[in-house]
């Protein structure tokens, strides 16, 4: 019954979001609360949630204080030269900036900190989305592919999870699954390419005159005018400016990056670089708690930038909206973790998957835990799956000859559908910022993402780092 339940209210919660019936937030409060009323959980649901609730709240105070302090950092000026440096690379060609989103990406992934790569990401190459009425559902999809091939580094949380949960070293299991990784990559950037293709064809077709052959669209230069992007609405921000020789050129004028905003501090770059710089650092070294180092840094930021009480206020302010639209989320998903969890519906969950496998897949299970950990990390928490399924799988694996650290390897190849799920806060984070549906971010990147997952797991096969009892 609570295996039937649980899988049915995941269901009921995607085809509300994507069908667009009902908005996120309010499907992960109303959803599991009707379902945990029909598992019986009564008045018992308000202790569920709010122990769910307990749990998020240092990542919900790490959202808060990062979505601060990078917007400050986008509000002084530290960004710019980034997304100058971008725009010369890429120029105004779609397929070049999508390829950009990835590489991008994918450098910033490597500190294992999903929620600061998509605000780096987000506030760095959303304008130029916009500016060339590009579709921001194609940002995340590639962004989050990107970080969710990534998520596999040993600093990063699945595989330490792994690793803790069956006691082998992290380094042992990540190792060998660098062909897995490399792989998995290749696939995202032909998907990204693939992206910017279509991108490109689709402006050619919406604004011949800008996009067509013929045209003279240079890097840096173009005309206002096309469709919004995606056809979703999305004003374009580009602006234009009439050069002496009365050629004209877009600007960044009327965007986040608008060279002549008040809140540039130009004379605090190499502060505010190097400010930013020591918080990476120690978020690599993991020395403090990352919402409290996120906290001071703010702190810092806006004393040091804007010394006068008013201004500060002002700041705070400014970025109220983007926080409540992220918190609010992440404090709604503990609804749903909390009902899952508290109902028993989770471990419910667990011991059916493991029932269903029968005793003839035995020497198989390193691949049927793979297989496994594609819908089950995307319907759990990492830690359900890795602390709870994974012990259970791979002990029934010992008696087929398979190694635990082949376990493992295998349980972390699900990682880029994982990285799309709604209760992970990172991807709320980058939707959010995007403003992109989230039922339209999955209508785009999840068969993207299983197809990368599936390519992983069977590298690993191929490569023997995966073995078969």
């Amino acid at each position: 019954m609570l295996v039937a339940l649980g899988f049915l209210m995941v269901a009921t919660f995607m085809a509300l979001i994507m069908t667009k019936r009902m908005t996120p937030l309010l499907a992960l409060i109303i959803v599991p609360t009707v379902f945990g009323l029909f598992a019986g959980a009564g008045l018992g649901l308000g202790d569920m949630v709010m122990d769910a609730v307990k749990s998020m709240s240092g990542t919900a105070a790490l959202l808060m204080f990062a979505i601060m302090y990078f917007g400050i950092m986008i509000d002084v000026g530290l960004f710019d030269k980034l997304v100058d440096g971008i725009l010369r690379l890429v120029g105004n060609d779609p397929a070049k900036v999508v390829m950009g989103t990835a590489v991008l990406t994918g450098l910033i992934s490597l500190d294992g900190d999903g929620s600061t790569t998509f605000i780096v990401v987000t506030a760095a190459l959303l304008p130029i989305y916009q500016r060339l009425g590009m579709s921001p559902v194609v940002l995340t999809c590639v962004a989050g592919l990107t970080n969710g091939t990534l998520n596999i580094v040993p600093w990063g949380g699945p595989t330490a999870r792994a690793a803790a949960a069956l006691h082998v070293d992290a380094s042992a299991v990540f190792v060998p699954m660098i062909p897995s990784l490399i792989a998995g990559l290749i696939v995202v950037f032909a998907f990204a390419w693939a992206m910017g293709i279509s991108e490109r064809k689709r402006l050619q077709r919406e604004d011949p005159l800008r996009w067509g052959p013929g045209s003279k669209v240079a890097p840096g230069t173009g005309r206002t005018g096309g469709s919004p992007a995606g056809g979703r609405g999305v004003a374009l921000l580009e602006k234009v400016a009439v050069r002496g020789d009365g050629t004209e050129a877009a600007t960044m004028d009327g965007t986040v990056l608008d060279p002549h905003r008040e809140t540039l501090r130009p004379k605090l770059f190499i502060f505010n670089l190097s400010m930013t710089v020591a918080i990476m650092v120690l978020l690599i070294v993991d020395v403090l708690p990352l919402s409290y180092l996120f906290m001071v840094g703010t702190a810092v930021a806006l004393l040091v930038n804007f010394p006068r009480i008013s201004d500060q206020a002002k700041m705070i302010s400014s970025h109220a909206s983007s926080v409540i639209a992220v918190v609010s989320m992440v404090l709604a998903a503990a609804v749903l973790t909390g009902v899952l969890s508290g109902t028993g519906m989770v471990d419910a969950m667990s011991a059916w998957l493991v029932d269903v496998i029968p005793s003839s897949m035995g020497p198989m299970l390193a691949i049927l835990t793979g297989i496994i950990s594609i819908p089950a990390t995307f319907l759990m928490s990492n830690d359900a799956f890795y602390f709870g399924i994974l012990p259970v799988l791979t002990e029934a694996g010992a008696h087929y000859g398979i190694d635990a650290v082949d376990m493992a390897r295998a349980s972390i190849t699900g990682q880029p559908v994982h990285m799309q799920s709604p209760l992970v806060p990172a991807i709320l984070l980058l939707v959010s910022m995007a403003k992109v549906d989230l039922g339209e971010h999955h209508k785009k990147v999840l068969w993207r993402a299983l197809i990368v997952a599936l390519v992983m797991l069977g590298v690993g096969v191929l490569t023997g780092a995966i073995g078969i009892g």
